[in-house]
């Protein structure tokens, strides 16, 4: 699923990451434990959390995670974004629980990790 079909499938507002909208994600992950997301073994992953702070950005860039969306309506700060950009993550606010969101895309096709 490319990224620009995924946001719309969450109902999603793109909050960095413009130029990545063509990448492609083939599995889902949600945690807010991020000691879990760094146990991850997998490729073009997308994170879903209702963490809304730089640790779950750091963890998905020490994990190979290029696209975390932030669930639960939860907002994103300034200091956030920034560190978004830096690391060239696409980061994604969307307003659903992590549930519903999970939901969501697996509904439109994306895979489970495990």
């Amino acid at each position: 699923m490319k990224i620009r079909d995924l946001i719309k499938v969450v109902e999603g507002k793109l909050v960095s990451g413009a130029a990545y909208l063509e990448k492609e994600v083939s599995r889902g992950f949600a945690s807010d434990l991020m000691s879990d997301v760094l146990t991850l073994d997998s490729d073009s992953v997308v994170l879903i959390t209702g963490l809304s702070n730089t640790q779950a950005l750091r963890t998905a860039e020490m994990s190979d995670i290029s696209c975390v969306v932030i669930a639960r309506n939860k907002k994103t700060t300034p200091e956030m974004i920034q560190l978004a950009e830096d690391a060239d993550l696409v980061m994604i606010e969307c307003s659903s629980s992590v549930f519903k969101t999970v939901g969501m895309l697996y509904e439109a096709g994306l895979k489970a990790v495990y």
